[in-house]
């Protein structure tokens, strides 16, 4: 257990299905991220069974204050999602979210994490740079649809 700096204790405990109602609020909720069709219950439940305790929200007086999904593929871990309500922020959950899913990569074998911010997230950018991750700007991310869908 940890406190958020204004005397609440919180949990970090791996992201489970019944969590999704709460988690899909949060990050609909939170600027700087972008949702998809693919961030649909039933493609989230195919994640965490692909990536079994690798995902995680935090828990404060039994409400989700923060949420994150991480997962890896065999040779490299993602974070994707971080977010944190607002009156959570700049408290410590994030940050431990984080923690928590690095130490479940390096737990895997796992030697590198990759993540994706979209370019005017400012304040995600920065969370992640105090946070020791570096921008990258030696490549490009490309894409390819490979179905129709609006959100995709």
């Amino acid at each position: 257990m940890s406190d958020d700096g204004a005397g609440h204790p919180f949990e970090i405990e791996p992201m489970e299905t019944e969590d999704f109602d709460a988690v899909l609020s949060l990050w609909r909720g939170s600027e700087g991220l972008t949702m998809r069709d693919v961030d649909a219950p039933d493609a989230l439940a195919r994640f965490l069974e692909r990536n079994p305790g690798l995902s995680f929200v935090a828990r404060v007086g039994g409400e989700i204050g923060g949420a994150v999904l991480c997962g890896h593929d065999g040779r490299r871990g993602y974070l994707h999602h971080l977010a944190v309500a607002p009156v959570r922020r700049r408290q410590g959950l994030g940050t431990a979210l984080v923690e928590r899913c690095l130490s479940a990569l390096r737990e895997a074998g796992i030697g590198k994490c990759h993540l994706f911010v979209l370019v005017d997230n400012e304040a995600g950018i920065a969370f992640w740079e105090r946070n020791g991750w570096f921008l990258r700007t030696d490549f490009h991310t490309m894409s390819r649809i490979l179905f129709d869908s609006p959100d995709a």
